[in-house]
């Protein structure tokens, strides 16, 4: 009955070819005649690591993971983070169920949720927990065995169970070995529990209207009391699932596809696609559920698979819908990404641009820089960087030395080691970069040492990089290795690659965008802020393959670019007729301020809801070309502005955020928006008067 699934990597030559002479195109059209050539003629033959170090305030891996997965490196904001930090029983959202894993039991939760205008949550209460009766050890933690982009397998080694924690399935599947007994207990009263003739089927119903449905590899005997069901010994495989509705069309599905079972699941990137593919157990096809963007996706070319609209599930992301298919293809449009404004200037603007060009070229002095902050360096860095591409799009190459004078001064000491009040190193315990000042405290750098924020930062240094080796490449060529030694932090896509980094540091390929959040414990699991860094960070990387005529490189950059535009349009920009969140949080907002795997909120880690124009800023910043792509509907656009211009301090000094407010209205409301910039008294350190300009002029 239970049979070997196998795993292959499904790469388009097609697809890959259609890239190339896309981009190829693309650097055309930009000016910039790079050759774009295989990745192994570009990436740097011996990887770049930086200066070791120690960290006083990492936790320790051991703890958690199996001994033969410690030499490599590990993930740091994946979907099961919390089950390795701390006593490794904060529950983490596997779609559809919450999973907590304590003392030698799995609980197993259909979270309901708490819904108000400020916020949506979910709410954990453990209606099955599975563990062995009469455990010696029942103290023991569980240890991580394996894990994958889909899928992580957690052992109860003292109880004998192994359970296969695969993203998306509507059952909880686990081993049973050496003939264990098993209890399933409940903080819900049992009102029935019944079975079909074989012995391998229960219905469990509970008294607050869940009912669970139990499937077993062999016949096994349950009896229960009012709030636990015992087993006799049993070793096999065991699968629960919840009947989501009172349906029977629901339950025959359940009972169809209950024998074949996913033990893993891995995700390949392609350009513009990515490729779903998981390891099967059992006889008969796999039944799994997609959330929307899943849903948008999936490739209708694909007639490998079979979307069952009506078998439905309830999550934090939207609808789950039933997907048959051991395999998906997703597949996205692809986006422009550029050097310059998508559409090109208006010869009439460049006047005006190039006069504030002069203003803020003045102000470039890199012994002036007071923050040692690897985040607001960084933004510096970047700011810099877009005034030389500005520059060369208006035709105003008087101040490139300048930039690129500025840009070296910034860089150097980062990429060299010398800039004393702080830097990168490599810590081996995890496999990343920290900061200095973040090997003592988890705070510094807003908790880059201990993984927090890592596309963050390392994308405006990325970006600023990539300018600079795009007007100098024999500076470009000269730190090359350090280049590529920020940019796959984040981008590595295996040990194949790089084998010091960790497989895509941030980003979720279930989720289809990033997590900043590193290797803290969090009740709502791992989170994030902003969007729009996030998508600086892969754009910047698409930008460093040009730079360097690496193709993979902008392939990664470009395609991760896209997923995390349409993950934020998906899950945080709350349009008018979103379907996914409830009226009443939708009223009140047209925003997320921090999206947690299993809660959305309103506030800002540094703002409260009602600075409606800073959660606007925090979604748009920095200003860039791909830009225009993640604000594309003009109807939400104005929904947008309409509701954060209401928060818009008139205090001058609070002027900060307005750029980015006047920046979007711009896009269908152009005048009034250049008015009202040019009347502005300072902006984000990440903004200048300059490339607002550039970008209220690039509106057509």
């Amino acid at each position: 009955m239970l049979g070997a699934g196998n795993q292959t990597s499904l790469h388009s030559e097609y697809a890959m070819l259609l890239i190339l002479l896309f981009y190829s195109f693309s650097v055309f059209v930009n000016g910039y005649n790079a050759q774009l050539t295989s990745h192994s003629n570009h990436r740097p033959h011996h990887h770049f690591l930086f200066t070791k170090a120690k960290s006083k305030v990492l936790p320790n891996p051991a703890d958690y993971f199996s001994s033969q997965l410690l030499s490599t490196p590990l993930p740091t904001n994946s979907f099961f983070q919390n089950f390795v930090l701390k006593n490794g029983d904060t529950p983490e959202y596997i779609q559809p169920y919450l999973i907590r894993s304590a003392n030698s039991s799995v609980s197993l939760s259909y979270p309901s949720q708490n819904i108000t205008s400020a916020l949506i949550e979910q709410i954990f209460r453990p209606d099955l927990t599975i563990s062995a009766f009469k455990n010696p050890n029942p103290t023991q933690h569980h240890i991580i065995s394996s894990y994958s982009d889909l899928s992580v397998t957690l052992d109860l080694t003292s109880s004998n169970l192994r359970f296969f924690l695969v993203r998306g399935s509507p059952y909880l599947t686990f081993a049973v070995s050496r003939n264990t007994s098993i209890s399933i207990s409940t903080v819900h009263p049992i009102r029935k529990l019944s079975c079909d003739s074989s012995l391998t089927k229960y219905t469990i119903r509970l008294r607050n209207r869940q009912t669970w449905i139990l499937y077993a590899s062999s016949p096994i005997h349950l009896t229960h009391n009012v709030s636990s069901i015992i087993s006799n010994g049993f070793s096999g495989v065991i699968r629960i699932a919840l009947l989501a509705n009172s349906d029977r069309q629901c339950e025959k599905i359940l009972d169809q596809y209950s024998s074949a079972y996913p033990v893993s699941g891995s995700a390949t990137l392609r350009p513009f696609g990515l490729s779903y593919k998981w390891d099967v157990k059992g006889k008969g096809k796999l039944l799994m559920l997609a959330h929307p963007l899943h849903r948008r996706l999936l490739s209708t070319a694909d007639s490998s698979v079979t979307i069952l609209d009506d078998f439905k599930y309830r999550s934090m992301d939207g609808e789950l819908v039933g997907v048959v298919g051991n395999s998906w293809e997703l597949e996205t449009d692809s986006i422009p990404v550029s050097w310059h404004s998508v559409k090109g200037l208006n010869k009439k603007s460049n006047p005006e641009i190039i006069r504030a060009l002069g203003k803020d070229v003045k102000t470039l002095n890199a012994s002036n820089i007071s923050t040692t902050s690897s985040y607001f360096y960084g933004k510096l860095i970047a700011r810099a960087a877009r005034l030389a591409l500005i520059a060369e799009e208006v035709s105003y190459p008087k101040i490139t030395p300048v930039v690129v004078q500025y840009l070296k001064d910034t860089i150097e000491p980062w990429l060299n080691g010398t800039f004393g009040a702080n830097g990168f190193f490599y810590d081996r315990k995890w496999g990343g970069l920290v900061t200095k000042q973040g090997l003592n405290d988890t705070t510094g750098d807003f908790g880059f040492g201990i993984y927090n924020d890592h596309h963050f930062h390392l994308g405006y240094f990325v970006y600023g990089i990539s300018v600079l080796t795009k007007f100098d490449p024999a500076w470009g060529k000269q730190y090359k290795k350090q280049a590529y030694a920020l940019v796959e932090d984040y981008t590595n896509l295996g040990l194949k690659q790089n084998r010091h980094y960790t497989r895509v540091r941030c980003f979720d390929f279930w989720k289809l965008h990033s997590w900043a959040a590193g290797l803290n414990e969090f009740p709502f699991g791992r989170n994030q802020e902003s969007t729009s860094e996030a998508i600086n960070a892969y754009y910047s990387a698409a930008l460093m393959g040009f730079a360097y005529g690496d193709s993979d490189l902008v392939s990664i950059g470009s395609t991760l670019t896209a997923f995390e535009t349409l993950s934020a349009q998906t899950w945080w920009h709350v349009k008018g007729d979103n379907r996914i969140y409830a009226p009443s949080f939708v009223k009140k907002n047209k925003v997320v301020g921090i999206l947690w795997s299993r809660k959305r909120d309103s506030i800002l880690w540094f703002a409260p809801a009602e600075r409606k124009d800073i959660r606007l800023g925090i979604q748009v910043l920095p200003l860039l070309p791909i830009t225009e792509v993640v604000f594309s509907d003009v109807d939400y656009v104005k929904e947008l502005v309409k509701w954060a211009l209401t928060s818009v301090p008139k205090n001058r000094t609070e002027e900060g955020w307005k750029g980015f407010v006047y920046a979007l209205e711009a896009i269908y409301r152009k005048k009034q928006a250049l008015k009202k910039v040019r009347d502005l008294s300072n902006h984000d350190d990440g903004n200048s008067l300059s490339n607002l300009l550039w970008w209220i002029h690039s509106r057509k």
